[in-house]
């Protein structure tokens, strides 16, 4: 029986999954760079912070009290230590009755100097919020329409304006301070007054947000790394390895 003419053309075989040396060898370097990547980058934040801290320590650190004057190397952290124990130092002298004295009679000082003064109150009063616990600057996250129409931008919600700004913000609808977080470094970015009808809060905590910025929307949300994603990519190249190898062995003679 001959072909008709018209009969559909044979559909290509779906190429078979590429189980050779080279794919081995990628998938290895997969679950490698999955597994090794965050724990480096990890330790060389942390070991950037030790060293950044040690570097601005120890020169106030006299030559007596460095591990390095009795041993043949330097101790890294150790100015993390000491800068450790200094601050929480200060902070019990500051409890109390002298400490709160002697801080007032600084703060008078400081107030007295016109370009130190607005410095200092701004600074005191960040880290007043931020380390407190008790603000609720940037602790919500929202989505304003920005940079156009149509287009969104997660912002940390911060605190309402003075009577004063507000009073001079056009219309009567209440105004609430935001902080839009550039991508990747969200260190840096734009402050705005917006409507607070304009926000739209989502259920999003800052470190969250903070991610899905510096990753540029890579990781989203509600996706936290899957230890078993490595165990995974292993697991696919143990089957590629075991394919390949079946497939290089040389099948039994049929005995009729």
């Amino acid at each position: 029986m001959t072909p008709r003419d018209d009969a559909p053309a044979p559909l290509d075989p779906l190429p078979e999954p590429h189980t050779g040396l080279m794919g081995r060898f990628r998938n290895y370097f997969l679950t490698g760079l999955v597994v090794t990547g965050p724990i480096a980058i990890t330790l060389y934040l942390v070991w950037w912070f030790v060293t950044w801290v040690d570097g601005v320590v120890r020169p106030f650190v006299p030559l007596a009290y460095r591990p390095e004057t009795y041993l043949p190397y330097v101790v890294p952290g150790w100015g993390l230590v000491v800068a450790f124990f200094t601050l929480t130092l200060v902070g019990f002298l500051a409890a109390n009755l002298i400490g709160r004295t002697l801080v007032d009679v600084g703060e008078t000082f400081l107030g007295r100097i016109p370009a130190v003064r607005a410095i200092y109150r701004g600074l005191k009063q960040v880290f007043e919020t931020l380390f407190s616990g008790k603000g609720s600057s940037f602790r919500k996250v929202g989505l304003v329409e920005f940079p156009s129409p149509g287009m969104w931008s997660i912002v940390l919600i911060s605190q309402s304006p003075n009577e004063d700004i507000a009073r001079n913000l056009p219309g009567q609808e209440e105004h609430v301070s935001v902080f839009l977080p550039c991508s990747p470094n969200p260190t840096t970015g734009f402050f705005f007054y917006v409507p607070k009808s304009k926000i739209i809060e989502v259920d999003l905590t800052a470190e969250d947000a903070a991610t899905l910025i510096m990753s540029a929307g890579v990781v989203q949300p509600g996706s936290a790394p899957d230890p078993k994603k490595a165990a995974a990519l292993a697991g696919m190249a143990n089957a590629a390895r075991i394919a390949n190898a079946s497939a290089l062995q040389p099948e039994p003679a049929k005995v009729e």
